[in-house]
């Protein structure tokens, strides 16, 4: 079995007992992971993944697990395919601030974007820009109805009060 695939069993496996283990453990490589990142911006991510899951002391399930969280806040042109994942397969990744940023965001984690090690990567303003600009991206906006004067929107050329909004 693939390390990919053991990272979908483990995940999506989890009982009651052993679901807030797993967690904590998770939030806890991932942390360290993204501590380590955000202070070496300059660089990108290096090694194999036993070299990487070992440097950052957790399993190599584990940080399989990480790869696939972070594939969508790669650079431009960066590509990363966790489900090839093996523990000599080597990595060289290196992430976008802000798609990194926004993407926490999205997926609620605020154990990471919380993290002081943002304080060197991005300013306050811009996180909260970035956050503004995902809260927004949540906004459903209802199309606008059709007033019983207004033309009816199924082309016939009458009135919406004389046509579909009739039975309205």
């Amino acid at each position: 079995m693939s390390l990919y695939e053991e990272w979908n069993e483990l995940l999506n496996n989890q009982t009651e007992a052993t679901l807030k283990d797993f967690w904590e453990e998770y939030a806890t490589a991932e942390k360290t992971i993204y501590a380590w990142i955000l202070t070496h911006m300059d660089q990108p991510l290096t090694g194999t993944v036993k070299e990487l899951s070992e440097k950052f002391s957790c399993r190599p399930v584990i940080f399989t697990g990480f790869l696939d969280g972070v594939q969508a806040s790669l650079k431009e042109g960066e590509t990363l395919k966790p489900e090839d994942a093996a523990e000599d397969m080597k990595v060289s990744i290196s992430v976008d601030p802000e798609k990194l940023y926004y993407n926490m965001e999205k997926a609620e984690a605020t154990h990471l974007s919380s993290l002081p090690e943002w304080d060197g990567v991005l300013s306050a303003g811009k996180r909260a820009e970035l956050e503004k600009t995902y809260k927004r991206s949540k906004i459903y906006h209802a199309p606008k109805k059709p007033g019983r004067n207004d033309p009816c929107p199924c082309g016939s050329g009458k009135k919406y009060k004389n046509c579909c909004g009739r039975n309205a």
